[in-house]
């Protein structure tokens, strides 16, 4: 089906702002991190201490609970603001769908926790001088609290439910995240090239009448649905039961409890469409083996390299 383009996402400043060295305070929050469609995005808006005062008048807000204009003047008036910095993290779809599929699962809290550091580190490696940190809450409170403050022991991390609506530094970073996600989806490139494809997905929440339809009328029987979506949301599951059951050729040499050896495969639809347990035999189907082209060249898995 081919592959799709997402834009570039707002670039921030890429050099430190004249205040660096001050005493900073930084808000992190996400957007985008329910859609069954599209990146997650994670911002941070920063800001010298002495600053704060001034930013609890600029109007910022949760940015669920504001219209999109006003989001997008809100994101302008912060991004002409010489005394304020920000930051972006977007996650693609892909990359969500295959850390959590993979072998070793990287869940969504985890992805989500390595997010918000590499925002930190980003914003430390410019020279800004971080103090305190306010964050929504991912997971437990406390251990994520105590998580962050051993990575960074020389910034006092606060980690709230809400944050975006108690902190103005953080709804800052929740207007960053939200814009650029918005921007990101509206200008998304279908790159497939299956006929009738387009952009008309709604809000990309699994509940949504419209994006229900646009998964519905994308999906593939072999390649599932275009890599906007999320393949490791459970929402797909509902839309496997016409997929072709396509098998892998084993890579691997099984040992039977005669001696005798076979070879395993791996059914595609045992892959990120199913959220029910599953015994191993009903994975796995015994197959003809290794690939011809890797026989053919006599080509073997090695257990070290």
């Amino acid at each position: 089906m081919g592959s799709e383009a997402a834009p570039p996402p707002p670039t921030p400043p890429a050099l430190p702002p004249k205040w660096a060295s001050k005493p900073c305070i930084m808000g992190i929050d996400e957007a985008g991190r329910g859609p069954v469609l599209g990146p997650m995005v994670y911002g941070c808006l920063y800001c010298p201490r002495t600053y704060q005062k001034t930013l609890s008048t600029l109007n910022f807000a949760d940015s669920k609970t504001l219209k999109e204009e006003k989001r997008e003047e809100l994101f302008e008036n912060l991004k002409a603001d010489e005394s304020i910095g920000w930051a972006v993290d977007v996650i693609d779809p892909r990359e969500l769908s295959a850390k959590m599929l993979k072998k070793s699962k990287i869940n969504l809290n985890e992805i989500s926790h390595d997010s918000a550091i590499g925002l930190i580190n980003k914003v430390l490696n410019l020279g800004v001088l971080l103090t305190e940190v306010y964050l929504d809450t991912v997971g437990d409170t406390e251990k994520y609290r105590v998580k962050l403050s051993e990575r960074f022991p020389n910034i006092k991390f606060v980690v709230a439910k809400k944050a975006d609506s108690l902190y103005p530094v953080v709804s800052g970073a929740s207007i960053v995240a939200k814009v650029t996600r918005d921007r990101t989806l509206r200008d998304w490139v279908l790159g497939e090239t299956a006929e009738h494809l387009h952009n008309n997905f709604g809000s990309g929440y699994p509940g949504d009448p419209q994006t229900k339809k646009w998964l519905e009328d994308h999906k593939h029987s072999v390649f599932g649905f275009p890599t906007l979506v999320r393949f490791s949301w459970g929402t797909c599951t509902s839309y496997s039961k016409d997929f072709v059951e396509v098998l892998w050729e084993a890579d691997v040499t099984d040992e039977d409890g005669n001696g005798r050896t076979s070879k395993r495969q791996l059914k595609l639809t045992s892959v990120g469409f199913t959220q029910q347990k599953r015994k191993t035999e009903d994975i796995e189907s015994s197959g003809k083996g290794r690939c011809k082209f890797f026989q053919a060249r006599k080509l073997e898995l090695l257990p070290q390299f």
